[in-house]
Formats: structure tokens, sequence, C-alpha cells
């Protein structure tokens, strides 16, 4: 038998978080720690490698985008689902940008938050195609961030249906399923299409077909 996921919670709401606790137990998905803040996240993720981590956006002192940023510079590799109201696109975008595989509201289902967390495990990530306009708007409201350049790219008609189920979070061997390919051509796909984006990442290559309209 397969071992349950692990994740770790980050929010600074007690209630929230047991909440979030009871949901992941009933679906079989073991919750190894927890963390008010972005500071006891980091330590917290150090010592328990989880397969996923549960982070809250908004949080005093130590944040989530500060959480974030400070993964990268530990390197620790984990994929991040935020959990967040939603009512500022503009952060999440942000989170997105430094390295969020996905996010998903507070008000999610038992059903809608167990597929996410296997989703991001299995190298998936969860920028469904209903947020994507509001992402796109989002971007387009104000210039890019400093250093945040998107150069332009020549997709070819498969790599944009590859980087279509990416963004739905789908993972190589779904994308090969349904697309009708071998999973090692899929990966090979995948490749080009973070080349030719210049994005470090399935998700910021998704952030970057966004802003240049791939994905309409």
């Amino acid at each position: 038998m397969t071992s349950p996921l692990s994740v770790v919670i980050v929010d600074d709401q007690n209630l929230v978080r047991h909440g979030i606790r009871s949901l992941l137990e009933l679906a079989d998905i073991r919750v190894v720690g927890e963390a008010s803040d972005g500071a006891a996240a980091i330590d917290v993720i150090a010592a328990t490698n989880p397969d996923v981590v549960l982070l809250d956006l908004r949080m005093p002192r130590y944040d989530g985008l500060w959480t974030l940023e400070n993964l990268r510079l530990r390197e620790l590799e984990v994929p991040v689902l935020v959990l967040t109201t939603f009512n500022d696109d503009t952060l999440v975008l942000e989170a997105l940008r430094q390295g969020a595989q996905g996010y998903l509201l507070k008000d999610v289902t038992l059903e809608r938050l167990k597929t996410a967390v296997h989703t991001l495990a299995a190298g998936g990530t969860l920028i469904a195609p209903s947020i994507t306009d509001r992402l796109l708007r989002a971007i387009r409201s104000g210039p890019a961030p400093a250093g945040d350049t998107f150069p332009p790219a020549d997709l070819t008609a498969r790599e944009v249906e590859v980087l279509r189920l990416v963004a739905e979070g789908l993972n190589n061997r779904e994308i090969a399923g349904a697309l009708h390919l071998a999973e090692g051509t899929v990966k090979n796909h995948v490749s080009t299409i973070l080349v030719k984006l210049g994005a470090r990442d399935r998700t910021n290559a998704v952030l970057r077909a966004l802003h240049e309209g791939l994905l309409r």
C-alpha cells in the first residue's frame, strides 16, 4: 500500500487550520505540521518535508509572499497551494509569479481540496480555465514587476494544446492520455515550452502564455 500524502498547513487562524485538518483527515491525507506565519512555516517544512504546502497569503509579520520567497532561498522544493479568499487578483498573481503551483478558495469542498493536493503532489498545477480571464486582466492592468520580462514565443499548435492542459492542472501522464501521446513526448513538449517562454516552471509558463494571449 502507498503511504498517504503529507501536507503542512500555514494559516494564522487556528479555526481555519483545524477545519482544513479535519477535511484532510477525511480524505486520508496526513497533516504533518502547522504554522501560523512564514517564519515558523519554513522551519516546519524543512523538518517534515511534506508532499504539499497549503499556504495562506494574508498573515501578520511574515506573510505568504515572504514564505514563497524564502522557500526558494532555502531551496526547499515543495509544491505550494495557496488558499485564499481571492479578493485581490494582484496578490494571487504575484504569488504565482513567486512560485506557487496553484490556489483555491478557502470555502473549498473536500473533494476539490483532495484533488488539488493530489494534483500538486503529482507535479501538476492548479490554474483552472475559470480564473484565467481574471489573471489576464490583472496582468494587463499594469506593468509587470521589475525584472519580470516576457520574451516573445513561437509555440506550435501542439505545444499550445499541451500548455492549455498544463493550465488546467494536468500532469504529463494525464496530458499524454488526453492527447493520445507517449508520456515521454509530452515531457519533451513541456521542456520545449519552458525554453521558448523563458519560464522557470510550469506555473510561470502558464502566466507568460496568458500575458502573450496564447491561451485565450
